[in-house]
């Protein structure tokens, strides 16, 4: 049966025919079932964090000191290969990193005893070199190389490292407080070795602006006198000739006005002729023959609103004359009535009066129901021990004309019930 296994990864195979037994780092191999057997060991890299603890240096100050180393079984030397599987096979990486561990301490503190403090802190490289010499040597028989080793932390509880740097603090704050007022100084006579030379610089720039600003100035105002005398003399010149082209104008149009205002003259008396003629031909004769009518029209008119006049004043003479004779005809005719009626009164007495008044009822009757006649409705309220509508309406009506001999005779004296049963 065929195994394999990766780069990072070695098999051993013991048994039957494999006296030594075959180790292949990252490869395959063929395996008797039975006879033969099949280990693993790992090649990955092991990262150990090795920690050495109040460490007393060789002048007798304990320090902590951390260092960081990596390492592997090598697996392409087939010495370190044989001796990784003798002593670790069977074992997991955890396991064969804390034996490489104590191993990586014990050298690590052997070293810091023999150093001093400050060579351990000032020269960290060499610790580490020194360190790395000495486990390589160890660790290289137990088929571990050490692939690198490097120095992490030094500190101390006593506060002598501290000690250490406060006397370099001091220098080197006092070597950067001398440098930088130095520095300060050089950069001010600097700055002012410069400014000086900007002062200079730009005073000398602004003569020169100056002088050439000057000239400018010169050649321009003899430039500009010049320039103005031609442009002035060429103005002058222009309005001189708007001038007289102006005046040129201004008599043509002086001859043309003259010559239109006598042509408007012209015109004007012809008008004026042609006016006089057309009011006398259309006003004046119309106007005179109008008059004329106007004349005969007002005495014809007069004429006859005086006959109108006479033909009505003779109309109501006439008028008045018929209705005096029938007035006078009427009052005769009336008093001759009026005596027949004293006379029959004066004959008669209560029963012409009676006569008369019952005469006079009907018209009684009809001026008491005419209020009723323009009513547009009537409501009646019956109290329930009487007639109700048109007969109750007619009964008020007789009510009021039964009621009426009592007010005659009230007024007059005249009883007619009396009158009547007498006369009967």
């Amino acid at each position: 049966m065929f195994y394999t296994c990766g780069p990072n990864e070695a098999m051993v195979v013991s048994g039957f025919c494999r006296s030594p037994p075959l180790m292949i780092a990252g490869g395959r191999v063929f395996v008797v079932p039975c006879v033969q057997q099949i280990q693993r060991i790992s090649l990955n890299t092991l990262t150990l964090n090795v920690k050495s603890d109040k460490v007393y240096t060789r002048h007798g100050v304990p320090i902590s000191v951390t260092g960081i180393a990596q390492m592997k079984i090598q697996g392409q030397n087939k010495q370190m290969l044989a001796a990784a599987c003798q002593m670790f096979m069977g074992k997991s990486e955890a396991e064969i990193a804390q034996i490489a561990l104590e191993t990586l301490e014990g050298h690590q503190r052997a070293i810091i005893a023999h150093l001093t403090v400050e060579e351990i802190y000032k020269d960290r490289k060499k610790f580490s070199e020194q360190v790395f010499k000495v486990a390589s040597s160890d660790l290289v028989n137990m088929g571990i190389s050490v692939v690198s080793y490097t120095l992490k932390d030094v500190h101390d509880d006593q506060d002598y490292l501290h000690s250490l740097g406060k006397g370099r603090t001091a220098q080197v704050q006092k070597d950067a407080r001398i440098g930088e007022a130095q520095n300060k100084r050089d950069a001010v006579i600097r700055e002012a070795h410069a400014m000086q030379v900007k002062i200079s610089a730009q005073y000398r720039n602004e003569i020169d602006m100056a002088k050439a600003q000057r000239d400018y100035e010169l050649k321009k105002a003899a430039y500009d006198i010049e320039v103005n005398t031609k442009k002035a003399e060429s103005e002058m010149a222009y309005q001189l000739q708007v001038a007289k082209t102006k005046q040129c104008i201004e008599e043509e149009k002086m001859q043309i006005q003259v010559v239109e205002r006598t042509q408007q003259i012209l015109l004007q008396e012809q008008e004026i002729s042609r006016r006089e003629k057309e009011l006398e031909a259309k006003v004046k004769k119309p106007a005179e023959a109008e008059r004329y009518r106007l004349e005969k029209l007002a005495e014809a008119q007069r004429l006859k609103m005086i006959m109108e006049a006479e033909a009505e004043a003779e109309s109501i003479r006439v008028k008045g004359e018929a209705e005096a004779f029938a007035v006078e005809a009427k009052g005769r005719a009336e008093a001759e009535q009026m005596g027949k009626k004293a006379e029959a009164f004066q004959e008669y007495k209560d029963g012409a009066m009676v006569d008369m008044l019952l005469e006079k009822l009907p018209l009684m009757a009809e001026e008491i129901s005419r209020p009723l006649c323009g009513a547009n409705k009537v409501t009646m309220v019956s109290s329930g021990g009487g007639e109700v509508g048109a007969a109750k309406l007619s009964g008020e009506v007789l009510n009021i004309m039964t009621r009426l001999p009592d007010a005659l005779e009230k007024l007059t004296g005249v009883n007619i019930s009396q009158v009547s049963s007498q006369s009967g």
